[in-house]
């Protein structure tokens, strides 16, 4: 007995505007909840913005996003499931970001940015800007810079132990002693 395969077809995903229900692109191009029209209009050609840094190769800009969505995502100690339920999309699509196989759009760039509670030009800057713009957000407050003069002559343990004391007192925990 024959039995014949059908030829799986690659269907474009969407995410409703106005709904937000992730879906398989559909004949009429409507969403299957609200019935709203799925095809994003394109604005009438505006004059690009003036841009003083040159833009990078696609792919350099591609590795660029890629590169930081997963460094700020690391720093939040967010997993890839984790990020994709803040922004509501599939675990898949953070991994193909990560990876450089998909290039978000920029509703995505800024779901993306408010999920990681970022600017979205962090999400554009390349690694090494990125870090020194955070250490000089760090180091302009008096307080943290105080404490980061202090952080050198502490060990592992003394280390470990002081944040465990913030940790507490941003809990609102009291310790008993």
């Amino acid at each position: 007995m024959a039995t014949m395969m059908a030829s799986v077809e690659q269907r474009e995903v969407l995410r409703c505007d106005h709904c937000s229900l992730v879906q398989f692109r559909t004949a009429n191009s409507l969403c299957r909840r609200c019935h709203k029209c799925l095809e994003v209009e394109l604005p009438v050609a505006e004059p690009a913005p003036l841009t003083l840094v040159p833009p990078l190769p696609e792919k350099e800009s591609g590795l660029q996003v890629a590169t930081a969505v997963r460094d700020l995502r690391h720093v939040r100690n967010l997993s890839q499931r984790q990020l994709a339920a803040r922004m509501g999309v599939p675990r898949t699509y953070i991994s193909k970001i990560e990876n450089g196989k998909a290039m978000p759009t920029l509703g995505s760039l800024d779901r993306l940015a408010r999920a990681l509670k970022v600017d979205i030009s962090a999400l554009l800057r390349d690694a090494n800007m990125r870090h020194s713009d955070e250490t000089a957000v760090l180091t302009a407050d008096p307080f943290l810079a105080e404490i980061a003069a202090y952080t050198s002559q502490l060990t592992e343990l003394q280390r470990s132990i002081f944040l465990n004391h913030v940790r507490e007192l941003a809990a609102g925990r009291r310790r008993t002693a």
